[in-house]
């Protein structure tokens, strides 16, 4: 998988995105709405399950500026088990640096673009969700601008989640 926007390339992240990756995961105030932030041994981990999601078409790509080559988050679709149902999500990361820029809402599009293009055989596919912290309100502004829109909340790993869905365009 790579995906270009205006501003960005989504690629694959390899093993040596691990520290720029870090810096993303692994800051309090990016990741306020998670458990805590990641150590780099789970930073690690993190990108580990990310490569061996690519050959499946899913798996959270490193979101890089075209302009400087710095890698500032991650953004991919990854399947997730909700309430006993298998669903597709996009998820995304930003550092809070480059965050309120439109880089998530951007690689999101491109995300699900790529989902409802990639998958559009697979009749199973018929939508897309996005899992986020009911207090995460920037989150839910990407997602509601990339065209999802609430349909319920739930107990989710130990915290309320909204869930955000967005069914796949009519052909």
């Amino acid at each position: 998988m790579h995906l270009t926007t205006p501003r960005l390339i989504l690629r694959e992240m390899t093993p040596g995105d691990a520290p720029a990756l870090h810096a993303v995961l692994g800051d309090e105030e990016t990741m306020r709405f998670y458990p805590h932030p990641l150590t780099p041994a789970e930073v690690e981990q993190w990108i580990d399950r990310q490569i061996t999601r690519y050959p499946t078409g899913t798996g959270l790509l490193g979101i890089v500026l075209k302009n400087s080559g710095q890698l500032i988050g991650d953004c991919g679709p990854v399947c997730q088990d909700v309430e006993g149902v298998r669903e597709l999500e996009i998820g995304y990361h930003v550092h809070r640096d480059h965050q309120r820029q439109g880089y998530a809402t951007e690689a999101a599009c491109a995300v699900l673009d790529y989902v409802f293009t990639a998958f559009a055989c697979d009749h199973k596919i018929d939508h897309v969700i996005s899992m986020i912290r009911p207090e995460n309100i920037s989150s839910r502004r990407v997602a509601e601008k990339n065209g999802l829109t609430l349909a319920r909340t739930i107990p989710w790993h130990g915290y309320d989640h909204c869930v955000y869905t967005i069914n796949r365009p009519k052909q």
